[in-house]
């Protein structure tokens, strides 16, 4: 049964530091894949689109995507091929609660990634998929969505921007 995970919020440091890459080797299979549940279910249970492992307290890059066809868990992403384009949207962050902005973000990408069996992956994403893709892989390097915006507003749950 998956476990709800707190999520760690901006200012901590944990959400600064870059990530350290997953050694297949190394590391245990079967905790891995209960990571990526339990990630799952928190970004699912906290209406997010995205999880990175920092945000829950893990040093290592592996993110959760919520996509039309359910969640990915993504272990070791890179980005590979960028658009050349770039298109302006508004962002928030799980771990930043109630302020969002607008950020630049290619409008497509290309990701490489292994599942959580160690197999290599590929994922084309545009528009959103691609904008949530970015914003999660900025997180592996210790970078904020509030670190790129422009027009920073606070949502207080009152209608009022």
């Amino acid at each position: 049964m998956p476990k709800i995970l707190k999520i760690i919020t901006n200012p901590d440091e944990t959400l600064r530091k870059k990530n350290a890459k997953v050694d297949f080797k190394k590391v245990h299979l079967k905790k891995l894949n209960e990571l990526c549940l339990n990630m799952s279910e928190t970004m699912l249970k906290s209406d997010g689109v995205g999880l990175a492992a920092p945000q829950v307290g893990e040093n290592i890059r592996l993110v959760v995507i919520n996509t039309k066809d359910g969640q990915v868990c993504m272990i070791n992403p890179e980005i590979t091929k960028k658009s050349l384009t770039k298109e302006w949207g508004e962002e928030g962050c799980l771990s930043v609660p109630c302020v969002y902005g607008q950020v630049r973000r290619h409008k497509k990408v290309t990701c490489e990634y292994c599942d959580a069996r160690g197999q290599k992956l590929k994922m084309d994403a545009e528009g959103l998929l691609a904008r949530v893709v970015q914003h999660e892989l900025d997180h592996l390097d210790g970078i904020l969505f509030i670190d790129k915006a422009k027009k920073l507003f606070v949502d207080k749950g009152d209608g009022k921007k």
